[in-house]
């Protein structure tokens, strides 16, 4: 079953990206450097004071990076865009009138298909977040915090599961619900789709070796049956110093998951973040 995710919360090698990445600090950046391409990304757009810049993919995914000022903290600077993201699910008033007008064969067959969809990606998250975290905790020793661990993530005739079992990480996503909260991920899947979660303390570019972590990464993900427009997951991608300017990629996708472009969407906010 192909997952909605269009953006995961896994991390990425970024391998020679050092060479080329920006030599401005990121807590003195005052604009956004935004490459014509990156990767399957193509730059539609950049506004006048080069804090937005637009992206577009063939299959009509698009990606806004942006920005922002933090004045308070940058969980409080990341909520306008929840609220944002959110508001592109129907309310239940539209989709009821939609259903109406729609057969009631299609009506009957949403519900259980956005379950199904919302346990492959709940499974999916599950399985590269744990990773995420793994790595986390194991860069001490490897100096690298993308490591992975084989993890059993699978489909069956009866549905899709997920069983994760870590020190310190223990994940079940069976059938049509899972509920994870560990190590700063949390993913929240049912009948209605699926909500993922992820945020953690990182070190800033050129802080290797301070003992406290000046920056942060997040993840937010909304993947519905019910999303306006035909979007199929939308969410953001976002990191930068805690104390601002945060860099923030807000996506929307048609068919879900791609990896190679949620790749070019991680690589465009940590370069531009400086994480």
């Amino acid at each position: 079953m192909k997952s909605l995710l269009f953006i995961s919360a896994c991390g990425l090698v970024l391998t020679g990206l050092a060479a080329c990445a920006p030599v401005t600090p990121p807590t003195q950046r005052v604009a956004l450097d935004c490459p014509a391409d990156a990767g399957d990304l193509r730059l539609s757009s950049t506004s006048a004071d080069k804090k937005t810049c637009l992206y577009k993919t063939r299959d009509g995914d698009e990606v806004s990076l942006r920005l922002i000022p933090v004045s308070g903290s940058y969980q409080a600077a990341l909520q306008p865009i929840e609220q944002e993201l959110q508001g592109e699910v129907t309310p239940p008033s539209e989709a009821k009138a939609a259903e109406g007008k729609g057969s009631d064969a299609g009506a009957k067959v949403a519900t259980p298909l956005a379950s199904a969809s919302a346990t492959s990606q709940a499974a999916k998250a599950a399985e590269e977040a744990a990773a995420d975290a793994r790595g986390a905790a194991t860069k001490g020793k490897h100096d690298s915090d993308d490591d992975e661990d084989k993890i059993d993530v699978h489909e069956s005739g009866n549905g899709d599961h997920a069983h994760i079992d870590l020190p310190g990480i223990h994940i079940n996503a069976d059938d049509d619900k899972a509920n994870v909260s560990v190590a700063g991920i949390n993913v929240d899947a049912g009948e209605n789709g699926a909500t993922v979660r992820m945020s953690r303390d990182v070190r800033l570019r050129g802080e290797a070796f301070s003992p406290r972590r000046n920056g942060f990464r997040a993840t937010y993900i909304l993947a519905r049956e019910d999303l306006k427009d035909g979007w199929k997951s939308v969410g953001y991608e976002a990191a930068g110093p805690k104390s601002g300017p945060i860099t923030v990629a807000v996506f929307k996708a048609h068919e879900g998951r791609h990896r190679d472009v949620s790749e070019d969407v991680k690589r465009l906010v940590r370069r531009n973040g400086g994480v």
